[in-house]
């Protein structure tokens, strides 16, 4: 991906997340705590198949 657009759609990225924040802050706290949830979930998967492979 060429520099000059991978610095576009961080910058287009950037904005977007912020206008929604501003927008709407109850739905993006409710979005980060599912993504929260789901990066937690995915940590103990992996601790979990981790542990019975020690087993």
């Amino acid at each position: 991906m060429p520099p000059k657009l991978k610095t576009a759609l961080f910058w287009i990225v950037a904005i977007f997340l912020v206008y929604a924040i501003i927008t709407s802050p109850d739905r993006a706290a409710d979005l980060v705590r599912a993504l929260w949830d789901i990066i937690v979930s995915a940590f103990s998967s992996f601790g979990r198949f981790f542990a019975n492979l020690a087993e």
